[in-house]
């Protein structure tokens, strides 16, 4: 169906409501990579204002870890869009996909997530993306893809299997590197794709949202939908957000991510460490500051590096605390940096007490426990680099063990500091 089209019965579109579906079709395609496509997009507004109905906003996440960071935000971001405009977002905890991983941008299979690590995850994820959607049950649907995929017998999973070939699969970027290096490709990474579309399919999906790894899979949803004899979803794609060390996509394995949920501090204090070039890119995908606005700050004769930076710093801090912790946190930031102090309130953070021994603890596992380094080879890194001190003096030695009677100060560059405090046995 066409804007000018109209059906015996069905009300027309009058040009005021017209214009606005104009307007959104507009902003809702700003900042994409990809639209499948957009003239879909605008029709399906065009029908849904017609029927008096809400489109369904498909976005699946895996709770494959128990944060969120700024880069699931981007495509978030998008759905809020959505919802805005009037329309129910159906995000979908991929309880049961997240059991088998999935294998976008992998060259071995995952690791396989017990039902238990799974379910902790995920009762994260309502929390964090609650900090960027629409929660109101009005706008918001929130569903478990093991409702209907747990509920398949092996019939149905053969069914499904029929609907895509093996050279299509291999078509895939992950499967076909893979492949020709001779990496094993499991059959069970092979259904992944087809779970993740029967999942459109199950919830009758009119737009489903994914970052350009996903482009496949959301694809696949569309050709099950027709399959089916439903109207196939439109695929909105979004750009992979590049992480603070300016290289490569934000991951918390890799450690160059800044959280949902972290405190104001540290979200304005990451922003302020990111590459200048990466600046433009950044305001465009993390904050709601208007083109004209983003222009002007990324214009280095218009606008200094620095300050453009604390613009974009204290944007991000807003959207997930408040006007006040953005100005706390850029005024905490500048006295650090220009005057040496260490800040005000110093967070405590206890240990737990199975990991200290006789009142000590490894200094590497230390910095683990209270999250200022992913893993041990991270930890070693930020140790040999001279970038940890620990009760005022610099560390050096990734094997020393440090006791932490007294509340010692934890300090790593000048960004992440907490006092240390041992908890009380249980």
């Amino acid at each position: 169906m066409t804007a000018s089209s109209e059906k015996p019965g069905i009300p027309a579109i009058s040009p005021s409501v017209m214009d606005q579906i104009d307007r959104q079709t507009a902003s809702l395609l700003a900042g994409t990579d990809h639209v499948y496509s957009s003239q879909e997009l605008k029709d399906r507004l065009v029908q849904a204002a017609r029927e008096g109905r809400q489109l369904r906003i498909k976005l699946g996440m895996d709770p494959t870890a128990p944060d969120l960071h700024l880069g699931h935000a981007v495509v978030l971001r998008k759905l809020r869009q959505f919802q805005d405009f009037g329309h129910r977002a159906v995000l979908i905890i991929g309880d049961f996909t997240a059991m088998i991983g999935d294998p976008t941008g992998k060259k071995k299979t995952r690791p396989v997530l017990s039902a238990e690590q799974v379910e902790a995850n995920a009762r994260t994820y309502f929390a964090q993306a609650g900090k960027i959607l629409d929660t109101s049950p009005e706008k918001l649907e929130i569903r478990r893809n093991s409702e209907w995929l747990s509920a398949m017998n092996f019939a149905d999973a053969l069914k499904l299997a029929q609907q895509m070939t093996v050279a299509r699969m291999l078509e895939r970027d992950t499967f076909s590197e893979r492949h020709k290096a001779g990496e094993a490709i499991y059959i069970h990474e092979f259904m992944y794709p087809l779970m993740q579309g029967w999942d459109s399919v199950m919830i009758r999906a009119d737009v489903e949202l994914g970052g350009t790894d996903q482009t496949f899979n959301n694809l696949v949803g569309r050709d099950l939908q027709e399959s089916q004899g439903q109207k196939p979803q439109i695929v909105i794609i979004m750009p992979i957000l590049t992480g603070t060390d300016g290289r490569q996509k934000m991951s918390k394995s890799l450690g160059n991510y800044i959280g949902v949920s972290e405190p104001a501090t540290e979200q304005f204090g990451k922003t302020m460490s990111i590459p200048d070039a990466l600046m433009p890119s950044w305001f465009r995908l993390c904050t709601p500051l208007p083109e004209e606005r983003i222009t002007s700050l990324t214009d280095g004769r218009l606008t200094h590096p620095r300050q453009a930076k604390e613009v974009l710093g204290r944007a991000i801090v807003e959207q997930f605390h408040s006007v006040g912790d953005a100005a706390a946190a850029s005024e905490d930031f500048r006295r650090r940096f220009t005057q040496g102090e260490l800040p005000q309130d110093i967070p405590v953070h206890r240990v737990e007490a199975s990991l200290i021994k006789d009142g000590k603890i490894g200094l590497l596992n230390l910095l683990k426990a209270v999250g200022f380094a992913p893993s041990t080879s991270e930890a070693r890194r930020l140790v040999e680099s001279g970038a940890v001190s620990y009760a005022g003096e610099k560390m050096s030695d990734p094997k020393l063990v440090v006791g932490v009677a007294g509340q010692p100060i934890l300090q790593v560059g000048k960004r992440r500091i907490c006092r240390i405090e041992a908890a009380e046995p249980a």
